[in-house]
């Protein structure tokens, strides 16, 4: 059963949101059988009260798992686009009919196969979907404003630093956050590269609505490649001093 925007937004206020995606080429993608119910699961006994994943099977897989709400998504590849989250109206459509609670797609300014502006693209969700819920995923400040005044009901900085024109930074992007609360009425979920429970208190403290975090939960191999990467920048370290 879908909830409404008002109750996942009264859920999710100063929060975590998780984040449960596998992609095929990942070591917990299953062709059989979808993992990313269980590691919903996990994050709902932790207490998340919203999840964010990809796919149409996980989508319908993870409501039925848990009952929480879902930001569903599809990423997938074209010819000439340069976007790949929920990039036509093909995956809109999709995502309508899994009745995925809020649905996330590319807002940024890269390059689009059809040749239609962002602008476009959403007026036309919105000619044929007045009602439903849509997360623009940005990359700039600029983005997010044009995506705020195309009448999005929410702001995720999920592409910030995966586009040529955004800032490139090594953690969270705290100015991007802080600047869109300022600038926009709707409410801000920060996301990308949280992979510390500091950083996301930070983003709450900065005005964001509530934190979606991924590859610091959901994701083995990140976490695992973290982990050795800090190792062996250590090690180096020591080879240095001796």
């Amino acid at each position: 059963m879908k909830k409404s925007l008002d109750e996942i937004l009264e859920l999710t206020k100063g929060s975590i949101i998780v984040s449960c995606q596998a992609l095929p080429a990942e070591p917990l993608y299953c062709e059989e059988m979808s993992l990313m119910p269980f590691m919903a699961k996990a994050a709902q006994m932790a207490g998340s009260k919203c999840i964010r994943t990809s796919s149409l099977r996980d989508v319908v897989a993870i409501k039925e798992k848990t009952g929480l709400p879902v930001i569903g998504l599809i990423k997938r590849q074209y010819e000439g686009y340069d976007t790949y989250i929920t990039p036509t109206m093909r995956e809109i459509d999709e995502l309508v009919a899994a009745e995925s609670d809020i649905i996330a797609l590319d807002c940024t300014y890269m390059k689009r196969g059809n040749g239609k502006t962002v602008n476009k693209f959403l007026e036309e969700i919105r000619s044929k979907y007045p009602d439903i819920a849509l997360m623009a995923d940005i990359s700039t400040a600029e983005e997010g404003i044009n995506a705020w005044k195309c009448g999005v009901n929410l702001i995720g900085t999920t592409m910030s630093g995966y586009t040529p024109h955004s800032a490139k930074t090594d953690g969270p992007d705290y100015e991007l956050v802080s600047s869109l609360v300022n600038a926009v009425s709707i409410p801000v979920i920060a996301e990308g590269r949280v992979h510390q429970p500091e950083q996301a208190k930070k983003m709450l403290e900065l005005g964001a609505h509530a934190v979606v975090v991924g590859g610091a939960i959901t994701r083995p191999l990140e976490i695992a490649q973290r982990f050795y990467k800090a190792i062996e920048s250590e090690n180096g370290k020591s080879v240095c001093r001796s």
